[in-house]
């Protein structure tokens, strides 16, 4: 290819630069240009150009691994049976000692003609370093055919139970949907008070493209407020651990007290619950 000849007259340097502008693209490249490019480079006699051969073939198999894991993940959505809407639903913060309980439902198209339709690094939301989750999230949220988000507070899950929390925060982010549901699928168990189609998934977040999802959604929301709350409670480090207990956390409770947002409920082994700040 013409070029690719022209890439080959310069120097180790300006191909250098070239590859790097295109790294970040590799999805987007024509596929047989992308072989071709990656053969010229191990081919060429510069020891430099071939390392940049091995540096994108690399790449091109990580991209090709990549694109098969989120095919398996929009197809795991897909192998349910006859259903044409299909949604996911996912919770986070369940355990930590402050904040709330949050889920979030979706439902994505998980329709796609070739790999650029993907949605790709779509995953377990706690495998996703922050930055993505966010960028992700907010690319599921403009790609989804329906998203909600549902909260419960910590004054709701010491009054209720976390148990009870869970199962209804599941529900109210169903319902919140803008879109009936031939079948909700649920990470780790089922909606327990849904009616309609609904099948539990263990692990789900890393098997079901919709559960996936929302479990980033339900992530980047909660890690948010978490960071919210931080400003209005900075010695607790709100904005790193969003309220689970780290040592950290475990000490300033100690030091400080409880505050409006923790949970009593789970305290009991820390310090007396009653002491509000």
């Amino acid at each position: 290819m013409e070029m690719i000849n022209q890439l080959l007259s310069k120097g180790v340097s300006e191909i250098r630069a070239y590859v790097v502008g295109i790294e970040n693209n590799l999805y987007n490249i024509e596929e047989g240009f992308l072989e071709h490019l990656i053969e010229t480079f191990l081919n060429d006699s510069r020891k430099g150009v071939q390392s940049l051969g091995k540096r994108l073939e690399k790449q091109r198999n990580d991209l090709n691994k990549e694109i098969v894991r989120v095919q398996n993940l929009y197809d795991f959505d897909k192998s349910f049976g006859d259903y044409k809407v299909v949604a996911g639903v996912d919770e986070v913060g369940r355990g930590p000692l402050a904040g709330p309980i949050v889920a979030a439902a979706v439902i994505m198209d998980l329709n796609y003609a070739s790999a650029k339709d993907l949605i790709l690094r779509v995953n377990d939301s706690k495998k996703i370093k922050e930055e993505l989750r966010k960028e992700l999230a907010e690319i599921i949220k403009k790609n989804a055919i329906s998203y909600s988000i549902a909260v419960k507070s910590n004054e709701e899950i010491d009054d209720k139970g976390i148990a009870y929390c869970n199962h209804m925060v599941f529900l109210e982010a169903i319902e919140g949907l803008n879109r009936d549901c031939d079948l909700v699928l649920s990470d780790g168990y089922k909606a327990k008070y849904y009616n309609g189609n609904n099948e539990a998934v263990i692990k789900g977040d890393t098997k079901s493209f919709n559960i996936a999802c929302a479990s980033i959604i339900a992530k980047v929301y909660r890690d948010e407020l978490m960071k919210e709350y931080s400003k209005k409670y900075p010695d607790y480090g709100f904005e790193k651990n969003v309220g689970y207990g780290t040592e950290v956390h475990i000490k300033s409770i100690k030091e400080h007290g409880v505050t409006p947002i923790h949970r009593k409920s789970f305290l009991s082994s820390i310090m007396d619950s009653n002491i509000i700040r």
